[in-house]
């Protein structure tokens, strides 16, 4: 099949706000998304990491897909269809194919042991079944298993890779991505949200990241400014990127994206997992620390918190 898809520029790793039922909020969805394409993002990824993927049955996953795909148009967006299950995560890939978009994302699958091989095994038969350019997604911190640089050669060289995007704490990964994207014709999109002028520097195509939901104009500026051989000039924005991760790392992800979706005024529905008491609190002292940050920065606030 052609594969000329490369996604490029900043990518929201799209929250999804949802009732206390599990029903998404397609209203509150659609502002948000209008306020992240106002803001010049290039793209989306539907039920990833930050869209609390597992939280969904599969009929739900593909019903938030035909959503977010009609609301988004005409920006690019990636399906996330991995899934423990290989016929669920074919069956999705087939769905995305449905749609119409362009590129599907596959993690390793989650729970269970599984060796390089396996790993290859598993993504090869989704891609196959999908029939669309795929992004391989390694985040070991949440699957548990590291995409092997050999496994994602052995992957590029029998299917339509057009990227992988690298998330968690092996920052350094990065450089040995980008060099063998470089020799098999796919690129990188980091989830580094609060280092993209280091990740543009090395090479990286563009971002994939939660925290885009949250502030996608300073996002937007360090990708453009750095696309365009400035990045001193996005030095603000990067400076705030850090600022921003420091308060919001207080709780862990994802409902702390939720919290900062919150903070700018946008809704982010019922939490989808069971919350502490101690979490709940830490969500609402982010919330107020981060609010009056945009207020100090400058930043256009939604609805919610322009009433608050």
């Amino acid at each position: 099949m052609k594969n000329d898809y490369r996604p490029s520029g900043i990518y929201s790793a799209q929250w999804l706000p949802t009732d206390s039922g599990g029903v998404l909020d397609r209203a509150a969805l659609a502002a948000h998304i209008a306020f992240e394409r106002r803001a010049g993002i290039s793209g989306l990824l539907a039920l990833g990491s930050t869209g609390e993927f597992p939280f969904f049955l599969p009929e739900e996953r593909k019903r938030a897909l035909a959503a977010i795909a009609e609301i988004a148009a005409p920006l690019p967006v990636i399906a996330n269809v991995t899934d423990l299950r290989p016929r669920v995560a074919a069956d999705l890939g087939k769905f995305a194919r449905s749609l119409g978009l362009p590129a599907i994302t596959i993690m390793p699958p989650p729970f269970f042991p599984a060796s390089q091989a396996d790993i290859l095994a598993h993504f090869l038969h989704v891609a196959e079944a999908a029939g669309l350019p795929v992004m391989l997604y390694n985040f070991p911190e949440l699957t548990g298993k590291r995409i092997d640089l050999a496994t994602i050669a052995a992957f590029a060289d029998r299917a339509p890779m057009c990227a992988i995007k690298q998330s968690g704490g092996e920052f350094a990964y990065h450089r040995d991505l980008i060099a063998l994207g470089r020799e098999k014709k796919f690129v990188v999109m980091s989830g580094a949200d609060t280092r993209l002028t280091e990740v543009f520097a090395m090479g990286a195509a563009g971002c994939t990241g939660g925290l885009v939901n949250i502030v996608p104009e300073l996002m937007v500026d360090i990708y453009r400014c750095s696309a365009a051989g400035r990045p001193g000039d996005a030095a603000l924005s990067a400076a705030r990127m850090v600022e921003l991760g420091r308060v919001i790392d207080q709780l862990a992800f994802p409902p702390n994206v939720g919290a900062g979706l919150a903070a700018r005024g946008f809704t982010p529905g019922a939490p989808k997992s069971i919350l502490s008491p101690e979490s709940r609190a830490l969500a609402v002292k982010i919330e107020s620390e981060l609010r009056a940050l945009f207020r100090q920065w400058g930043l256009v606030l939604g609805p919610l918190a322009a009433a608050a």
